[in-house]
């Protein structure tokens, strides 16, 4: 639990460094730009995107609080520039959630498959086919074992294509910070 505590306060802490904001900036708007460009809709429940990708370097590189706050602005800032349906905090919520668990599981840590995988696979299962199916159920007033099969599907499917390229971005970070780092020191 100290871990952990201490984790969330040394992740907090790296928004206090201008650097970090202004790459937290970057990845912002490298975001809202994929989300209006690279993103597919097949139909009001499913979306398929690009956009999330910023949003992961952002967890890895300053953890689970900066990608839990990042996540919820980020929200916020998205469907201010590109409103698409109702704003519903529990989207938000999800994204602050996400940026936790992938901040949490991958942030000060070496690249691995075994944790972009782990990564992947709870953000799926908990936040896009639980939380997300909740959202969409409660906020088309469908029910929620409708909307679950497809949603389950659209997961399974992209969750190889989705660790794939979360790996191969995450291990060209982590060589592009290390040069940086070692640059700079």
């Amino acid at each position: 639990m100290k871990k952990a505590i201490q984790m969330f306060r040394t992740s907090l802490g790296e928004l206090s460094v201008v650097r970090n904001l202004v790459l937290c900036g970057l990845m912002a708007a490298l975001a809202v730009i994929l989300g209006m460009v690279g993103t597919i809709s097949a139909g009001p429940y499913i979306r398929i995107g690009f956009s999330g990708l910023p949003n992961r370097m952002v967890d890895f590189l300053f953890g689970p609080a900066a990608g839990c706050l990042f996540g919820g602005m980020l929200d916020l800032l998205k469907y201010i520039v590109t409103p698409s349906g109702p704003f519903f905090f529990g989207f938000t919520f999800n994204a602050m959630l996400a940026g936790l668990i992938y901040g949490s599981i991958l942030y000060r840590r070496p690249v691995s498959w075994k944790r972009v995988i782990f990564a992947e696979f709870l953000v799926k299962l908990l936040v896009n086919c639980t939380l997300n199916t909740l959202w969409l159920s409660m906020l088309y007033d469908n029910a929620f074992m409708i909307l679950l099969p497809a949603r389950v599907i659209k997961n399974a499917v992209m969750l190889p294509i989705d660790c794939i390229i979360l790996y191969f971005s995450l291990a060209f970070m982590s060589r592009m910070v290390f040069r940086l780092w070692k640059v700079h020191n």
